[in-house]
């Protein structure tokens, strides 16, 4: 089981010093202990993960202040850009980090967001896949044909070359379908237990590997991605105690783009329908839910077993979102607690798998 840290909070609406001191500290707390990627989103026009509205350029920087771990999107918005935008700006931090960078692509969200695209909302799925096949094509240095202002075809070749021959390529995955088609393109998954249960999840991870197979690609070889909420310390209710109000005014944050996804599946709900206790009971029962089943939030010793589980239903790396708490000293704090539960899962899972003779 690999681990990795990820962030996706980080309110941009007000302007503060030192807003992303804890994203270098954070990943230079990683690159000195083991951990294997970090990851940026792509998030815009909401404060909720205001702070990464590219995250490529998150990714320059994390370039030079790290050396060892792999530097991903988590995830480029593909229907958003030009495929040559995309494959020359992940070069060049492909160059500056010496060839750590992996790109997870995803198809869209919001409505708003699609104000910077030229493809329909409806059709964002059919240009995600036909971008991913021009960007790793031109990351290969191939030619690829696009159009001109005037309609005229022109080939296409990206530069700067990159260090790596082939781009790392993940695909942000909820649906079966999804799972489905990255398994034929060869791709990794990264995936969440936001919209569901990892019981839920196993299945698709089962759909995924067969699909895997079915196109001629190593099962084994690929990397199966969950992003989960993660907040660590030395006595669980102690953990639970800090962790409850940060979570509910996170998840406050999030509901929020409840309203905008409703929007473009032509539904109509807003936050106002609830009343402020019916809202707070709302939230906390999901925090419950998410602590209880759906995240790492605990001591290196409670999170063990649920990471057990995941590595039965096929899941090879947690990406640790750990920005949902909005207190840098905390958060830093508990990044030791995290170190030990990887160390503690490395020693567990190999006494397991010597033990169940598959070494």
């Amino acid at each position: 089981m690999d681990f990795s840290l990820f962030y996706f909070d980080g309110d941009g609406s007000v302007a503060r010093p030192n807003q992303y001191q804890l994203l270098i500290e954070s990943a230079k707390f990683a690159d000195h202990n083991g951990f294997t990627a970090l990851w940026t989103p792509e998030r815009h026009f909401h404060a909720f993960g205001g702070l990464y509205p590219n995250p490529c350029v998150t990714s320059a920087a994390l370039a030079m202040t790290t050396a060892n771990v792999q530097i991903r999107a988590g995830s480029v918005v593909m229907p958003l850009h030009h495929p040559v935008r995309i494959a020359e700006d992940w070069a060049v931090v492909d160059n500056l980090s010496n060839g750590r960078v992996a790109i997870a692509f995803a198809s869209g969200w919001t409505m708003d967001e699609f104000i910077l695209s030229r493809t329909p909302h409806a059709s964002r799925k059919a240009q995600m896949w036909r971008g991913i096949q021009q960007v790793q094509q031109l990351w290969q240095g191939k030619a690829v044909d696009f159009q001109d202002a005037a309609g005229k075809t022109v080939s296409t070749r990206s530069l700067p070359r990159p260090i790596q021959p082939q781009l790392p390529t993940w695909i942000t995955c909820q649906s079966t379908e999804t799972f489905i088609e990255a398994g034929r393109l060869g791709a990794n998954i990264l995936t969440s237990l936001l919209g569901g249960s990892l019981e839920q999840l196993a299945p698709k991870i089962q759909a995924y590997k067969q699909s895997l197979s079915k196109h001629g690609h190593d099962a084994d070889s690929k990397t199966v991605s969950l992003m989960l909420h993660t907040f660590l310390g030395s006595e669980r209710d102690q953990v639970k105690t800090d962790v409850r109000q940060p979570f509910c005014d996170y998840l406050k944050t999030h509901y929020g783009l409840l309203e905008n996804l409703a929007k473009g599946m032509g539904l109509s709900i807003s936050l106002e329908d609830f009343s402020d206790d019916d809202l707070d009971s709302l939230l906390l029962f999901g925090v419950e839910g998410f602590m209880n089943d759906r995240s790492l939030i605990g001591t290196p010793e409670t999170c063990l077993p649920f990471l057990q589980k995941l590595a039965q239903a096929g899941v090879t790396e947690v990406a640790c979102l750990i920005d949902f708490i909005q207190d840098f000293d905390r958060v830093m704090q508990a990044l030791p607690y995290l170190k030990q539960l990887k160390d503690n899962c490395a020693i567990h899972l190999s006494r397991t798998a010597i033990a169940s003779g598959v070494y």
